[in-house]
């Protein structure tokens, strides 16, 4: 139908061109009417064959176009038939699986039934089973006249004692091996050191005392109305005692330092006889600086005495300021020193880097030269200056962690750590290091044998060497051996926790047996 139109109207089309282009053809003068019947004529045949070729052409445009049309028909169908059947395939596929699922429903209800029969079944003989096991349980408890939770009780127990002796017996052995292994070679590194480093006795006491000429320089020291001590006391920071002892003041105060710059001020004073306020002061100031002189040259002294090189100058000046420090007696500087020493000759022993040693075991203690400029312990106090002063990590931590074996907070984490700790020991406690008053050692000793006898089955503790080991004497009846390596362990255990000494504490139980008869 479409194909039709298109045709009539290209037809159409081609007469209208066809009579436009004879109007439009300029003509030329009339002609006679024969050659204007010819001309008509020739113009009518060429318009029939230009009408039968444009018919022509339209009807083989159409054929191409209907024949188009047809392949395109063609092609719709074959895919049409295409879907169709993935269709019907989709269809069979949904229809088998369907199926298939209602098989599953079925077999999982079938199972499901089964399933809750056999769980009543199951519940069943649950029910029987604990029947049966409670009738059991009494009449067990019956015939061996004891309840099941004291039966479970004595086999906890008897496990509990096996694996205890069996734990004791392990550790025993594996002690041991590592005793005799260690043993000789402690020895020889500790002995090694102690050769190698020699000092001496430290005995300086805790207040100074200035001898005076005469005691008529008692009243110029006082002066009158007292403003002369005033003064004194005022610009030092210490208290002066002035009594009845023939031709000596004393000097007190809980600071070394002010303590030592006093006694100097006061010497001065005394030599030069002008003793009024201003002078006071102006000799206290002068006495100060040399004080801190004195101070900066101990401390460079004793890096250069160990061989250091280059120290921060703050930490030198703090640790020439232990100096005029001590603890039980013993020379704060010196003690350092010391420990510098032996540090360095267990590492050079034991493998370690000998310039950290001796830088770690002089500097362990500078905390205790802070004063009141900071808060805390004194290790901790000294692993922050010497971190803020740049010093490395290793000699920092060895710093903080000095106090381990006493019972400090922070753990040792190298060899290092291990060697400054047991320096700090080993010097103070080498014989003469330290004093102790004899009411504090009495004191110490009872609370070491109080807490061994507050064991049950120790029949006496008698603590020997000066506090450093206590024997412990234990009865044969209640403790076996096994018992008495554990019991060991546990007051020592205790010990650390509970009491505070310096070093360690050797702790020996001794359990023997005795069989007595008397001839008669």
């Amino acid at each position: 139908m479409t194909i039709g139109i298109a045709v009539v109207l290209m037809m159409a089309a081609l007469a209208i061109g066809a009579a436009a282009a004879w109007f439009l053809t300029p003509r030329p003068a009339p002609l006679p009417e024969v050659e204007r019947e010819q001309i008509l004529a020739a113009a009518r045949t060429e318009a029939e064959q230009r009408k039968r070729a444009a018919e022509l052409e339209a009807k083989e445009i159409a054929f191409r176009a209907e024949e188009r049309v047809a392949d395109e028909l063609k092609q719709k169908r074959a895919e049409l038939e295409k879907q169709k059947l993935e269709m019907a395939r989709r269809e069979d596929g949904l229809s088998a699986r369907f199926s298939e699922l209602e098989q599953r429903d079925q077999e999982l209800g079938k199972r499901e039934r089964t399933l809750g029969g056999r769980e009543q079944a199951a519940e069943a003989t649950a029910r029987r089973a604990e029947e049966s096991l409670g009738q059991a349980k009494v009449r067990l408890e019956k015939l061996a006249g004891i309840t099941a939770a004291d039966a479970q009780e004595q086999l906890r127990s008897e496990v509990i004692e096996a694996a205890r002796q069996a734990a004791a017996g392990e550790i025993r052995t594996i002690e041991e091996q590592a005793r005799v292994e260690a043993e000789s070679r402690s020895k020889q590194i500790i002995t090694t050191a102690i050769q190698r480093f020699a000092s001496e006795y430290v005995g300086e006491r805790t207040v100074s005392v200035v001898s005076l000429p005469s005691d008529d320089l008692k009243g110029r020291i006082i002066g009158r109305e007292g403003r002369n001590i005033r003064a004194l006391e005022a610009a030092t920071g210490i208290d002066l005692i002035i009594d009845d002892t023939p031709e000596a003041v004393i000097i007190s105060c809980f600071n070394p330092v002010r303590r030592e710059v006093a006694k100097l001020a006061l010497t001065r004073l005394i030599a030069d006889g002008r003793i009024h306020p201003t002078r006071i002061e102006e000799v206290v100031q002068k006495c100060e600086a040399e004080i801190e002189h004195q101070a900066r040259e101990a401390g460079e002294q004793a890096v250069f005495d160990l061989g250091l090189g280059r120290l921060h100058p703050e930490l030198v000046r703090l640790l020439g300021k232990l100096k005029f420090r001590s603890t039980f007696a013993q020379n704060l500087l010196q003690h350092s020193i010391e420990v510098g020493f032996l540090a360095g000759v267990m590492a050079g022993e034991l493998g370690v880097n000998v310039k950290l040693a001796r830088r770690a075991g002089l500097l362990h203690d500078i905390g205790k030269a802070a004063d009141q400029e900071s808060e805390g312990a004194h290790w901790a106090v000294g692993a922050m200056l010497a971190k803020k002063f740049g010093e490395p990590r290793e000699v920092v931590h060895a710093i903080a962690a000095h106090h381990a074996s006493e019972g400090g907070e922070e753990r040792p984490e190298s060899l290092l750590d291990h060697v400054v700790d047991a320096c700090n020991v080993l010097s103070g406690q080498r014989p003469g290091a330290r004093r102790e008053t004899l009411q504090s050692y009495i004191t110490r000793l009872e609370d070491l044998e109080k807490l061994c006898t507050s064991y049950p089955g120790v029949e006496k503790a008698y603590a020997i060497q000066m506090g450093k080991e206590v024997r412990i004497l234990v009865e044969a009846a209640r403790v076996s051996d096994q018992q008495a390596f554990t019991l060991s362990k546990e007051i020592a255990k205790r010990i650390e926790g509970s009491l505070t000494y310096a070093g360690q504490i050797k702790v020996n139980v001794i359990r023997e047996t005795r069989a007595t008869d008397y001839a008669k």
